[in-house]
């Protein structure tokens, strides 16, 4: 019993140690990107990007509440795009907004997360060419607070099987 005890300790110790470390050491600046190609034009692959209702027919976010409520605003592709969503405890509660728009090759939007923790993020697709096809590259942008920069592993493993995901769809889709 002691020795578990000990080894329990010494787990214990060791997190906040990690934890301390990463609160201290870890950049407040949080940035994650994800890339893929897809073998169509970049204009083909802008259809599906190029506006919040586009990005919501494979956005992986969304899924995990099939009875998510979505309203849109503004003019669909265009600077002021917008759409707001509020769903159960996976997906939350927020809007986001187009900030700025270059056709067929990049579209950045503003992020305002309400719920579960009030927030907010910058997130871009970027299109170039690649061979035959179109490197999407996606990326968010975010300031993390002191509490939050020791789960930034957890969050990278988390963004990556989601943007993966997200971008897997995109490229079925795309290339059909």
């Amino acid at each position: 019993m002691k020795t578990i005890l000990k080894i329990l300790g010494i787990l214990i110790v060791l997190a906040i140690l990690y934890a301390v470390f990463a609160m201290v050491a870890f950049s407040n600046k949080y940035h994650f990107e994800r890339s893929v190609v897809i073998n169509a034009p970049k204009e083909k692959v802008w259809e599906h990007v190029g506006s919040t209702k586009a990005f919501n027919t494979w956005n992986p976010f969304i899924k995990p509440d099939k009875n998510i409520a979505i309203s849109y605003s503004g003019t669909s592709g265009e600077v002021g795009d917008s759409y707001k969503w509020k769903g159960n405890n996976d997906v939350g509660e927020g809007v986001q907004t187009v900030t700025a728009v270059t056709p067929n090759e990049k579209i950045t939007s503003k992020l305002h997360f309400i719920r579960p923790f009030e927030g907010e993020a910058v997130a871009n697709f970027i299109l170039t060419p690649e061979g035959n096809g179109t490197k999407v590259t996606w990326t968010m942008d975010d300031e993390l607070s002191t509490m939050m920069k020791p789960m930034k592993p957890m969050m990278d493993s988390q963004m990556g099987k989601t943007f993966d995901q997200g971008l897997g769809e995109l490229k079925k889709l795309t290339e059909r």
